[in-house]
């Protein structure tokens, strides 16, 4: 089969701002890397479409247009809900457009899983809905602004997870570091009867995304602690464990820490970037410990100490409770130490860089 499109969606890392980010206009920042989702389109010769996927070589779900609509064969559709969410949104989208839908096969590989199918927690489930919708609108020779095809990709995971900032999307579909303040999302429930081509045409209220560049000096580790963890169970078991008190102490510091941070990006200043992410750090253990939840946990702890005597800023990422720990350390120090006591900790550095879009 000749693969018509194809199309590549970065996983991504959050450096700062987590939890509070699932609020409404919280900031935090956000960065793409060079892990990726792939989605090809091939032409069919049969009446329904296919979607294959190496991660799941035993589930192959498959599906048809019909009267001009997007419409499942397969019942048992598990392992491709974002995938299919994804779909769905944008051939509404199309439709509304006026153009008439076709049936094509979809074939998907991850390389944001370790060898052995563990997850690094780079965010698989935004990536490949922002690699569906993105392939499909290709395929129809459609180009959208970044900001719409983002709103197209929130609107296909919300659907399908329900909670969450969509700060994962954002990076995958504008790629590099961005600040990224979450939309009203009770907003976006209220509108969701109105057609997707009006919805996405409107202001998201307190949508924010904004590309940033780092001072010259910056350089991002990122260490791996083997454990994977679920953002969107650890995220709801902070929802329904806090003090209303404590947890909005913690907004407002989280909020200032943050847009302290992004001003350190736009002054190119290493050294209040560090700053703040310690700042965010003890944030978040603080926020671990009113709720009772296990953020920073002990291996992401002895990652943060290792690198913080050499001279870096450290501190967990995304939801925490195992996956990946993030460093900024100025280029001109030496690594090297971190790394070999990260080794000896069995804490593995994943040697990823920074995914901009061309």
């Amino acid at each position: 089969m000749v693969v018509v499109i194809s199309v590549k969606a970065p996983g991504k890392l959050y450096i700062a701002g987590e939890y509070a980010v699932v609020e409404k206009g919280m900031p935090s920042i956000v960065v793409a890397l060079n892990q990726f989702i792939t989605v090809n389109i091939n032409e069919t010769n049969n009446v329904y479409g296919q979607i294959n996927s190496k991660q799941y070589p035993n589930s192959i779900v498959k599906w048809n247009i019909i009267n001009n609509k997007f419409q499942m064969i397969s019942n048992n559709i598990n392992d491709f809900e974002y995938v299919i969410s994804a779909m769905k949104i944008t051939f509404n989208y199309i439709r509304s457009l006026g153009y008439k839908l076709n049936c094509f096969d979809i074939n998907i590989d991850s390389s944001l899983n370790s060898s052995d199918g563990k997850k690094y927690g780079l965010g698989s489930s935004a990536a490949v809905t922002v690699g569906i919708v993105k392939a499909i609108l290709k395929y129809y020779d459609l180009n959208i602004s970044l900001e719409k095809i983002f709103k197209l990709s929130s609107i296909a995971h919300l659907d399908v997870q329900g909670n969450g900032s969509l700060g994962d999307i954002a990076a995958s579909v504008y790629g590099g570091w961005i600040a990224y303040s979450s939309f009203d999302r009770n907003w976006l429930k209220k509108h969701r009867n109105i057609e997707v081509e009006e919805l996405i045409n409107l202001i998201w209220p307190e949508l924010r995304i904004e590309p940033l560049t780092p001072p010259a000096n910056l350089e991002l580790l990122i260490g791996w602690t083997g454990t994977p963890a679920s953002t969107s169970s650890l995220v709801n078991k902070v929802e329904k464990n806090y003090d209303k008190k404590d947890y909005n102490t913690f907004l407002s510091d989280s909020k200032k820490c943050i847009n302290r941070m992004i001003s350190g990006f736009h002054k190119k200043s290493l050294r209040l970037i560090q700053k703040e992410i310690l700042v965010n750090r003890l944030l978040l253990n603080k926020l671990g410990k009113f709720t009772g939840i296990n953020i920073e946990t002990p291996k992401l702890n002895k990652l943060c100490q290792i690198a913080i005597k050499n001279h870096g800023a450290a501190k967990s990422s995304g939801a925490g409770g195992g996956d990946c720990g993030i460093v900024i350390i100025d280029k001109k120090s030496s690594k090297n130490k971190i790394i070999d006591e990260w080794k000896d900790n069995d804490i593995q550095s994943l040697n990823l860089k920074i995914h901009k879009n061309l």
